[in-house]
C-alpha cells in the first residue's frame, strides 16, 4: 500500500551517532529537510516549535528524547546522569500540554529508568541501551496500532464516498501511516474524493493532508475551513475522519481548534463523525472534555504566516490550539482494538478493561 512515510519519515533514528532526525513540518511542502536533535532538549524544542506534531508523532519523539539524553549522558557520573535525565523528562513534559500520548510515553520511559539497576562503570551505557531499546519499541508499536485503527474504520467507509478531515492525522502526526489517514489509506478502494480543510491558522491540512494524500494518489480536495458546512449541504460529504490529540473518559474529544465546528455541521446534515485514535490517546484520568488543558499558541500564527503579516500591527490575538467536541456529537471511536459507537463512560472502560489498560 502506498504511503508518504517511506519515502519522508517522520522521525528517523541513527543508532550509529545516537541521533534523532526529523522531518521539519513548518516547512513543508515547499521543502523537504530533516533537523538533528542529539538532546532532549532539542526534542523538545522541536516537538514545542511544531517541527514534529500531532500526538502519536510526539509521544514517539518523547521517547527518542529520553533515549538521545541518556545516550549524551551516558559517561557522566551516577548522580549527574540522573540529574540531566529528571530535567530531559521535565523539559518533555512542559513542551505541549494537550497530547495525551506525550505523557504517556514518557511514563514508559520514566519506568524503565526506575527499574534500572546501577551496574557499575558500565551502567550509563546499560541504561542508554535499555531506553533506546524501549523507544525503537514504542515506534514500532505505533506503526503496528495505526494500521490495524486502518482496518477496522475502513469498514466504516461506503464505496464511492466523499470524506473531510479536518487538521493532519496522517503519516507526519504519527510512526508511520496515520490515524485518520490511515483509515483513508485502508479504505482508499472506496473513496471517490477527499475533502481536506486547511485547517487555519497553521495550515496542517493544506500544507501536510493534501501532500501526503497527493503523494500517494489519494483524489483530494483543499476547501478552507469555512466552505465544509457548505459542502455538507450540497450532499457532497458522507463521512467525517479525524484524529484526536486527547479522549475524556466521558468520550469527548479534543483535536485541532475547528474540530467542533466540524462535527456540529455534522450533526446537523446527519454525516457520520469518526474519531480514529490509539488507546493511548484515551485518558481515563480525565473526566470530561472541560478539564482537558487546552494549548494557547502565539499570535504570529494567527497574524501571518510563513514571515508574511496581514492583520493589524498589535491587533489583540486569540489563538488556541485545540478545541473539544462532546461525545454526543461523536458517531464511533475507531480504535486498534475495534470500534467504539456512540461513546461513553461505560464503553470506554469497558474497552480499557478488555485491552488490559
Amino acid at each position: 500500500m502506498p504511503n508518504t512515510a517511506a519515502r519522508h519519515p517522520t522521525m528517523r533514528w541513527d543508532a550509529e551517532s545516537s541521533a534523532l532526525y526529523l522531518i521539519d513540518q513548518r516547512v513543508l511542502p515547499r521543502i523537504v529537510r530533516d533537523i538533528r536533535c542529539t538532546s532532549a532538549a532539542a526534542v523538545a524544542n522541536a516537538i514545542k516549535t511544531m517541527v514534529v506534531r500531532g500526538a502519536p508523532a510526539i509521544g514517539c519523539a518523547a521517547a527518542f528524547g529520553i533515549a538521545v539524553e541518556a545516550r549524551r549522558v551516558q559517561s557522566h557520573h551516577e548522580k549527574s546522569r540522573r540529574t540531566a535525565l529528571t530535567k530531559a523528562f521535565q523539559a518533555l513534559a512542559s513542551s505541549r500540554p494537550t497530547a495525551v500520548n506525550l505523557f504517556w510515553a514518557l511514563e514508559r520511559m520514566q519506568r524503565a529508568v526506575d527499574a534500572h539497576q546501577p551496574a557499575g562503570a558500565a551502567d550509563g551505557a546499560a541504561l542508554a541501551s535499555r531506553l533506546e531499546r524501549l523507544a525503537i519499541k514504542i515506534h514500532a508499536e505505533d506503526i503496528r496500532i495505526n494500521r490495524a485503527m486502518g482496518r477496522h474504520g475502513a469498514a466504516l467507509i461506503a464505496p464511492g464516498s466523499q470524506v473531510l478531515t479536518h487538521c493532519n492525522a496522517g503519516a507526519l502526526a504519527t510512526a508511520d501511516f496515520g490515524t485518520a489517514l490511515g483509515v483513508i489509506r485502508a479504505a482508499r478502494s472506496r473513496i471517490r474524493n477527499v475533502w481536506v480543510d486547511e485547517t487555519r491558522p497553521f495550515l496542517q491540512g493544506a500544507r501536510l493532508t493534501a501532500w501526503e494524500l497527493m503523494e500517494d494518489r489519494i483524489p483530494v480536495t483543499l476547501i478552507t475551513d469555512s466552505m465544509a458546512a457548505h459542502f455538507m449541504q450540497l450532499g457532497q460529504i458522507d463521512a467525517v475522519v479525524v484524529g484526536t490529540d486527547r479522549v475524556a473518559a466521558n468520550g469527548d474529544v479534543a483535536n485541532k481548534i475547528g474540530t467542533y465546528g466540524v462535527a456540529v455541521a455534522a450533526r446537523a446534515h446527519g454525516i457520520p463523525f469518526y474519531v480514529a485514535c490509539p488507546l493511548s490517546t484515551i485518558d481515563v484520568n480525565t473526566a470530561q472534555g472541560s478539564a482537558i488543558p487546552i494549548e494557547q499558541r502565539g499570535a504570529a500564527e494567527v497574524t501571518g504566516h510563513a514571515g508574511v503579516t496581514w492583520a493589524p500591527k498589535n491587533v489583540r490575538v486569540a489563538n488556541p490550539a485545540f478545541d473539544v467536541t462532546p461525545a454526543r456529537l461523536v458517531t464511533a471511536l475507531i480504535t486498534e482494538k475495534g470500534v467504539v459507537m456512540r461513546p461513553t463512560k461505560a464503553r470506554l472502560a469497558a474497552l480499557m478493561d478488555d485491552a488490559g489498560r
